[in-house]
């Protein structure tokens, strides 16, 4: 009778695969709830403005604190990831989510609630790298693209059907119910994962470099305050008591400073981020086009409700049943997508959708006052499909091409282009949506149409940017490991 092989922990390997699955279907899971939460405020702004007396400025802050320390908190994920295992890892994301969304969900004012929202959001930068440096620690590299494809509903599929959910609720109940609804899954996702979670890799001594830390906190932060204000500014229409620009300015000194530590850190393998991730030309690439479709989603994702609420006058609820098919069909292609992506390699994919994304962005920007509602779906679609295209085989290349000792470093960068091209795009998009407003009105456009025509300019802008996905998109290769594992040392 053979023996069965069985690993250090004792388990042989079918009921070492049943674990790992067990483990990356409740990280799948925990990690859709905290990321949803990063989009469902924006169509809920109008009430918490009437119930709560604040201005649009003020209730923006909302989506600006959750974007902000998300920025500050995942770039030390990094090292908490290599200190620390699995599940109290787990334990402590939701933990922190759970308890920021009980906050919200009794906030007597928008101070307190602003709160929660900073709680919830440190939960949820835990959860997104430990998701994904645990799927790249159990999966082998030729079905990574399936496994990628859930992490793909995940970070584009959540956020985009965010608007949606909330527009349900909103139609039913007011704005408490979006932390009361989510609370118990919340709650029900620690206990079950707290039982169920078992500790996956080998933590290792990391040091906690003290200077790194506040440079990664003032940097990061810094830079998405800034990037956020300027399209808070426009929302709220008010001249600011300085000039737009200086936060940005301080933003990138501070993460200059950052870079140049954590480069000098390298030396003795004490980064608190190792930016060796970048000595990746696979990486680097990717990651720049992650970039571009963050900076896409989240402009669309803003601007959309927008053009169908102020422009074709349609309500939370119609504009949330709207935007549901997209979010879908992202959901539908991604298991397709990462199987394609794992048979084909990611070039083929990512340049279809570089190119479908920008066609899209295109057609939205030809969007008007009469435009009839099947044609914002259709446009919508594209758009979603294009970005289904894309997600997967950029997590699956960027990722799978370091080697496995950067995982938890290159999760931490991917996380943090994504809250600060998220943040860039909102503030870019809606800033050229507003000028270009005011400029129309101020040509003697009636406000509509003024409106209208400040949303399609913003997309055409959009259309630009999506151009340099396409070329980036021609570099984008399938991973080779062993090559670049051994030029990327300890």
């Amino acid at each position: 009778m053979s023996e069965i092989r069985k690993d250090a922990s004792g388990l042989d390997a079918r009921q070492l695969q049943s674990r790992n699955n067990l483990v990356i279907g409740l990280l799948l899971i925990s990690a859709f709830v905290v990321i949803l939460n990063e989009t469902i405020i924006g169509v809920a702004m109008p009430h918490l403005m009437k119930d709560l007396g604040v201005t649009a400025g003020q209730a923006q802050w909302l989506t600006t604190a959750f974007m902000l320390t998300m920025a500050v908190v995942i770039p030390v994920t990094g090292f908490l990831l290599q200190r620390l295992n699995t599940r109290p890892v787990f334990i402590l994301a939701m933990s922190l989510f759970s308890i920021g969304t009980l906050i919200g969900a009794v906030a007597p004012g928008l101070t307190v609630l602003i709160l929660g929202r900073i709680v919830q959001a440190s939960g949820t930068a835990i959860m997104m790298p430990l998701l994904m440096t645990t799927v790249m620690t159990l999966v082998p590299p030729e079905t990574r693209g399936r496994t990628m494809g859930n992490i793909t509903i995940v970070i584009s599929v959540a956020p985009a059907i965010g608007p949606t959910i909330s527009g349900f609720i909103l139609s039913m109940f007011d704005w408490r119910w979006m932390f009361w609804l989510v609370l118990p899954i919340a709650l029900a996702a620690l206990a079950l994962g707290a039982s169920k979670i078992r500790n996956v890799g080998t933590p290792r001594p990391a040091p906690l470099d003290l200077i790194s830390v506040p440079l990664a906190a003032a940097g990061f932060g810094i830079l998405v305050y800034g990037l956020s204000t300027i399209g808070e500014g426009a929302v709220a229409g008010h001249e600011s008591a300085y000039p737009v620009w200086l936060p940005i300015i301080v933003g990138v000194a501070f993460v200059t400073l950052f870079v140049l530590r954590q480069v000098a850190l390298q030396k003795q393998n004490r980064a608190l981020l190792d930016l060796r991730t970048f000595l990746s030309p696979v990486f680097t690439v990717a990651t720049i086009m992650m970039a571009i479709s963050m900076m896409a989603m989240f402009g669309v994702i803003i601007l959309l409700p927008i053009y169908t609420q102020n422009v074709l006058h349609f309500d939370a609820l119609t504009t949330g049943l709207l935007l549901l098919p997209g979010g879908l069909l992202m959901g539908l292609m991604a298991r397709f997508v990462g199987a394609a992506s794992d048979r084909h390699g990611p070039t083929g994919l990512v340049i279809a959708g570089s190119i479908l994304l920008t066609l899209s962005a295109l057609a939205l920007a030809s969007l008007g006052t009469t435009t009839q509602w099947y044609l914002v779906l259709a446009s919508h679609l594209l758009f979603m499909g294009g970005l289904g295209l894309l997600f997967t085989p950029l997590f699956s290349a960027s990722l799978g091409s370091l080697p496995p000792h950067l995982y938890s470093h290159g999760s931490a960068v991917i996380g943090t282009v994504q809250q600060v091209g998220g943040a860039a795009g909102t503030a870019l998009f809606v800033s050229i949506m507003t000028l270009s407003s005011s400029k129309f009105a101020a040509d003697g456009a009636e406000p509509v149409t003024a409106l209208s025509g400040g949303i399609s300019t913003a997309m055409l802008y959009c259309t630009a940017i999506s151009v340099i996905a396409i070329i980036a998109a021609f570099f984008v290769r399938r991973p080779n490991g062993p090559a670049l594992h051994g030029a990327i040392g300890h």
